[in-house]
């Protein structure tokens, strides 16, 4: 059987007037889920939990992350590697500069920078000290836990992170994704129950959550106040995933959690 190898994955909400958010379908060519319209995200590296990130990451240390996603260690590697496949994947950057302010990655040396990263010219830990930047992981709320079943070709065990969406273009890199757009939850979830857009599980899940919300800024107050770190709860979705409590929610209190 195979084992699930860790992934993060990133929601980027806005308001234009309602809540959107940004997504991009996957190329029909790739082994995993083609065709699939998702958030980004992937796979955890083993640089991603280098001990270096907690001097470069703002409001997450590693014993605070790990205990928000239930580990004994590493959990800042989740955090980290949510910033990095956001820049990979969408050409946006959860960073501040050497002055605090917010980076746009749509200029030139760091779209230049991005398509080094993504060609193997570089890795993220030598961008990021180029650059003198810090890592946003401040604006990372955690929002949902999913495990691939057993069965398919790979299996992921995937965090998603509620974030704001920062200033910036956001461009899909045209090769793992070939297509990208804001959208509104219920639109998404319309177009796939009219066979428009093709929506895994997990992605459908979080979705219908977001979908409760009018507006970005009450989601990421939300996930603020159910923050796990500080003793906010989970909602077991399936026996494969769950999310945090939401209002509105019954109460999790005695909920089993999701066996892994």
């Amino acid at each position: 059987m195979l084992v699930p190898k860790d992934a993060a994955t990133v929601m980027l909400v806005r308001d234009d007037p309602d809540l959107e958010v940004f997504m991009l379908r996957r190329n029909h060519a790739s082994v995993w889920i083609a065709g699939a319209t998702v958030f980004p995200g992937g796979a955890v590296d083993d640089d991603d939990r280098h001990p270096r990130w907690t001097d470069r990451c703002t409001g997450w240390d590693d014993t605070r992350a790990s205990r928000a996603i239930e580990r004994e260690t590493g959990g800042l590697g989740f955090f980290v590697a949510a910033v990095r496949e956001t820049f990979e994947e969408a050409g946006v950057l959860l960073a501040r500069d050497a002055a605090g302010a917010p980076v746009d990655a749509s200029l030139t040396h760091l779209s230049e920078a991005r398509a080094d990263l993504n060609g193997g010219v570089q890795d993220f830990g030598g961008f990021v000290d180029d650059h003198d930047l810090a890592l946003a992981t401040d604006e990372l709320h955690v929002f949902s836990h999913w495990i691939t079943p057993p069965g398919g070709p790979r299996r992921y065990d995937t965090w998603f992170f509620l974030a704001a969406a920062p200033p910036g273009e956001y461009r899909h890199d045209d090769s793992e994704l070939i297509a990208s757009a804001w959208v509104r939850p219920v639109d998404a979830l319309a177009a796939a129950d009219r066979g428009e857009m093709d929506l895994i599980f997990p992605t459908r899940r979080n979705l219908e959550a977001l979908a409760r919300f009018d507006r970005s800024a009450d989601a990421l107050e939300a996930a603020r106040a159910a923050d796990p770190s500080t003793g906010g709860s989970f909602v077991t979705e399936s026996v494969e995933g769950r999310r945090i409590a939401l209002p509105g929610d019954p109460d999790p209190e005695g909920v089993l959690p999701c066996p892994t």
